[in-house]
């Protein structure tokens, strides 16, 4: 995905959006599901997060409202070029050291053994029902709890909803958070299908058809 509106964010920026992200989903229904504990959950968040957008960074296009970093927007677009090897090894990566901190920060391994047996709410694994491999899929939206409600999460929406309506794309997305979904909704995305397993958990699977 290519913007001309929106600010590419550069490695330096992480940490804060390392930040962003932790007070985002502080309090989302996956991660209370997935590390009930409230003080371990405190410690892995950001470790978790720190892991993700360092492989976001390599792999995906991670855009921010403007360099205030207020709202994050995180996407894979399955119309670019990619180097395959590359994509495993990062992928790779980041699974062990996810796996290293979830192990460090619970010795009991209970979450790990949640992250395990809660893998389909975390792999995206749903999208092959799609068929579509030309498709730009939302892996995060957020805005920082104290901006919301400023038109931010639109603004980065939209953008991403011209690139892909450009480029004749669908657009997916999950959500964990019921709330979200008439969010989505409001910008023309469906549920295709809810996800629920092992947990008392929901996963809705929303697309944005041409």
């Amino acid at each position: 995905m290519e913007s001309q509106k929106l600010y590419r964010v550069q490695k330096e920026d992480l940490p804060k959006l390392r930040e962003l992200l932790t007070q985002c989903f502080a309090e989302d229904p996956l991660y209370l599901s997935l590390i009930p504990d409230e003080e371990t959950r405190k410690r892995l968040l950001p470790e978790l997060f720190e892991c993700d957008l360092t492989e976001f960074f390599e792999i995906c296009k991670i855009y921010a409202d403007s360099p205030k970093l207020n709202g994050i927007l995180v996407v894979s677009d399955g119309s670019e070029e990619y180097n395959p090897v590359q994509y495993f090894l990062t992928e790779a990566k980041a699974s062990l050291k996810t796996d290293e901190y979830l192990i460090k920060e619970d010795r009991s391994f209970k979450t790990f053994w949640n992250f395990v047996i809660g893998r389909d709410y975390l792999n995206s694994s749903w999208t092959d029902q799609l068929h579509r491999e030309e498709r730009l899929h939302i892996i995060y939206l957020a805005v920082r709890p104290s901006m919301q409600h400023h038109g931010i999460s639109a603004y980065l929406m939209n953008e991403a909803i011209a690139y892909a309506e450009n480029k004749k794309m669908m657009i997916s997305l999950e959500t964990h958070n019921e709330k979200n979904v008439t969010l989505y909704q409001h910008f023309g995305f469906k549920i295709f299908g809810i996800v629920e397993k092992h947990f008392r958990l929901k996963q809705y699977c929303m697309v944005r058809e041409l």
